[in-house]
């Protein structure tokens, strides 16, 4: 069963904003993870710097963060399924960005900051997609 979408929950200002913080939010933890590529780029022959698994993760999260842009971008569209994959999506990278910060040693310490703060980001968009206000306008109720 799809979820539909009520039109006139979906058209509240309030939802409208809350759609509006989430986009931006995406957007900015896409800003920072292409950032972080740049400086890998930046720093590519300094190998305490621009380690392989520093590569390896900042590509990981970029992609991850470009999914989640594209769902953001649907989901303010009024797509159920796209808001459905934002809520999951943006749950499991917040987790997953925790416990990879969390781990000793295996990223130079400014990508450990740089992971703090895409946590953060997707904090705010955990919260804003899973308050009831959104929940409600793509329950169709």
């Amino acid at each position: 069963m799809t979820q539909q979408v009520s039109t006139a929950s979906f058209n509240h200002p309030k939802t409208q904003a809350a759609l509006s913080a989430i986009q931006a939010l995406v957007g900015c933890y896409l800003a920072v993870s292409l950032a972080t590529i740049g400086v890998l780029a930046l720093y590519r022959n300094h190998p305490a710097v621009a380690t392989q698994n520093a590569w390896v993760h900042a590509i990981i999260v970029a992609c991850t963060a470009s999914l989640m842009a594209l769902f953001a971008g649907r989901t303010a569209s009024g797509q159920a399924q796209a808001y459905l994959r934002l809520r999951i999506a943006s749950a499991v990278m917040l987790v997953a960005i925790v416990i990879i910060s969390a781990v000793p040693g295996d990223f130079p310490s400014w990508m450990k900051l740089e992971g703090g703060l895409c946590g953060l980001l997707l904090l705010g968009v955990v919260i804003v997609a899973n308050s009831a206000r959104l929940r409600s306008a793509f329950n169709g109720k």
